[in-house]
């Protein structure tokens, strides 16, 4: 495999981590709803910030001078844009954007998108240690 095939594979695979971090969230929150069929109204919730994941990945992508965003410091601008432009898109569609579901989103998606780029980078540096 090219270098440039591994690149374009490593990148897709870790948006589609975030992306099924983001849907994992949207379904979460959705479970404590009665619902006729909980997995469209997971995929409902989870769109918006899909597309401000999407607007978040571009973001530290050309920001990081093309390097896929896996640093932490990446991370926070994904789970920013994520979160922002998430609730931006809920707000203009009318699906809700109460203060509770702000906070729990800024949270839950703190952790899922900020936490598993700082457990990589702590098992990159111990590696780079290691004799």
């Amino acid at each position: 495999m090219s270098a440039r095939a591994r690149q374009s594979a490593l990148l897709w695979a870790f948006f589609l981590l975030d992306a099924a971090l983001v849907t994992v969230f949207a379904a979460i929150g959705r479970r404590s709803h009665d619902e006729a069929d909980p997995v469209a109204g997971a995929l409902d919730t989870a769109w918006p910030f899909l597309a401000g994941l999407a607007i978040g990945w571009l973001i530290a992508y050309f920001n990081w001078s093309r390097v896929i965003p896996v640093s932490v410091a990446s991370g926070v601008t994904v789970w920013v844009s994520t979160v922002c432009f998430g609730m931006l898109i809920r707000h203009f569609t009318d699906k809700g954007t109460a203060f509770s579901f702000i906070v729990v989103a800024s949270i839950v998606l703190a952790v899922f998108l900020i936490g598993w780029r700082a457990v990589r980078h702590l098992l990159v540096s111990r590696s780079a240690k290691a004799p």
